[in-house]
């Protein structure tokens, strides 16, 4: 990628992330409801239009932020050891991004309360839906290729990731649950340890 192209693709991550910043300081200020996509622009010093290019409405904007950390885990599964099973690989991969990066959940005190607004705002569901499906999908092809299997047609990488993000949502479950004082990094640790625990199911017999 040359200087000039490296330049705008920055421009344009950046633009992206000022309006998903300001989506999300509004929305956690005052609601849903009360938000339009013509404040978050202004928020974010740029036109309805250029917003428009990005997302396709404020919902879009808000869970934004969420893909961006989807992408850090990712970035960490892609480069962890070729030997280490999935699950171990996964659960390293999100222990690097909160233990590395100065943005993770835990440091961000909006992050809980964004996380929050996902269960109590129905509307912003479809579009966190689809941010996570994403990251689970790309998560599923990384897998497969420190495999050397082929995602569509092996189950193996797709479960691995299946069990590995289920681990990963329930600590964020609890994390987030009213009264919860337990820290995000040491729910995620109890929740690996106790998928590994958990004893392989028989298939054979009755």
């Amino acid at each position: 990628m040359s200087t000039k192209e490296s330049r705008r693709t920055r421009k344009v991550q950046e633009s992206r992330e000022a309006m998903a910043s300001a989506a999300v300081d509004l929305v956690l200020a005052h609601g849903l409801d009360r938000v339009t996509v013509e404040t978050i622009s202004e928020r974010a010093d740029v036109s309805r239009r250029t917003f428009s290019r990005y997302f396709a409405g404020k919902e879009d904007a808000v869970v934004d932020a969420l893909r961006a950390d989807y992408a850090r885990i990712n970035a960490a599964l892609a480069v962890r050891p070729a030997d280490e099973a999935p699950l171990t690989a996964y659960y390293r991969a999100l222990r690097s991004w909160l233990d590395d990066d100065p943005a993770a959940w835990h440091r961000e005190p909006r992050s809980c309360d964004l996380l929050r607004l996902l269960h109590q705002e129905p509307s912003l569901l479809p579009a966190y839906l689809r941010v996570r499906d994403e990251a689970e999908g790309e998560s599923v092809a990384i897998v497969a290729r420190r495999l050397g299997l082929d995602a569509e047609r092996e189950l193996r990488p797709a479960l691995a990731v299946s069990l590995a993000v289920g681990a990963f949502g329930t600590a964020v479950r609890f994390w987030i649950a009213p009264g919860a004082t337990t820290p995000l990094p040491q729910l995620i640790d109890a929740a690996f340890a106790a998928l590994a625990d958990e004893p392989a199911p028989r298939t054979t017999g009755k």
